[in-house]
């Protein structure tokens, strides 16, 4: 490490604690909890929190507020738990593109340690394990007397956390299109639709990768953009959208720079 990265910050910073996904109230009381004691340390100029997956707010809404508000210096914190080595590489894409987009002047971003990096996790486990427990009680199985109804939508939206995909931004890909179902009630709406992650779905070259049935309709290069357009068109409408889409035509294809 250099002299530069073990100096304190020269100036106070706007510091984002970055977490997957919440949708309960017990995470985001949690969150609200971490970024109010984050919010008194030295150096902090203001702390917040957001999701790069499911839950609000996310990322993108997030970062769009600080840029309207003139941040002028973004630390995002990694709160990713097993942290992922191309956590880094997907964070990158995702914000080079939003920025590419974006004509207002944007604040110097840095990302802070990921946590599993740094020895002070091995004495927080250490704490865990010294605390007090429960003792779960572990009697007979019990089926459910409520029993489970068998999902009646038609459509569902796979969509690729493979590698290639992860790296190229699947899990903003897959959080907007998540934030947007629920906000659309797209389970009842229309046909009704359900969506999943999936493991690799085959062309990894045209990362990000959706999927959507019962066509099996393959969308590459999928940012929110397409994403909002597969919604209003395919899943509502009925009609694949033909600029984002790609046909098995049994020879390799590669990714089309359209606008969407």
């Amino acid at each position: 490490m250099s002299q530069a990265d073990e100096r304190a910050p020269s100036a106070p910073s706007t510091v984002l604690l970055l977490a997957r996904s919440a949708i309960t109230a017990p995470p985001l009381k949690e969150m609200e909890r971490l970024r109010g004691a984050l919010a008194t340390r030295h150096g902090v100029e203001e702390a917040l929190f957001a999701f790069s997956e499911q839950g609000s707010p996310s990322l993108r809404h997030a970062l769009d507020k600080l840029i309207a508000a003139g941040c002028g210096r973004l630390v995002i914190l990694p709160m990713l738990i097993p942290a992922e080595p191309n956590f880094q590489a997907w964070l990158t894409r995702t914000l080079t593109r939003w920025r590419s987009r974006d004509e207002r002047p944007w604040p110097t971003v840095e990302v802070a340690a990921l946590l599993p990096n740094e020895a002070s996790l091995v004495s927080l486990l250490d704490a865990a394990l010294a605390a007090g427990r429960t003792e779960l009680s572990l009697g007979a199985a019990k089926a459910s007397p409520e029993g489970s109804l068998v999902p009646a939508q038609k459509r569902r939206v796979l969509v690729c956390m493979g590698g290639p995909c992860n790296v190229a931004g699947a899990e903003v890909i897959w959080g907007h299109f998540r934030n947007e179902q629920d906000r659309l009630s797209l389970r009842t709406a229309g046909d009704g639709c359900m969506s999943a992650k999936t493991s690799c779905l085959g062309p990894c070259n045209l990362a990000p990768v959706v999927q959507v049935w019962p066509e099996g309709t393959y969308y590459g290069g999928v940012d929110e953009a397409a994403v909002d357009r597969i919604i209003a068109e395919h899943i509502l409408g009925g009609r694949p959208v033909e600029e984002q889409a790609y046909e098995p035509t049994g020879k390799k294809q590669f990714l089309r720079m359209c606008e969407v």
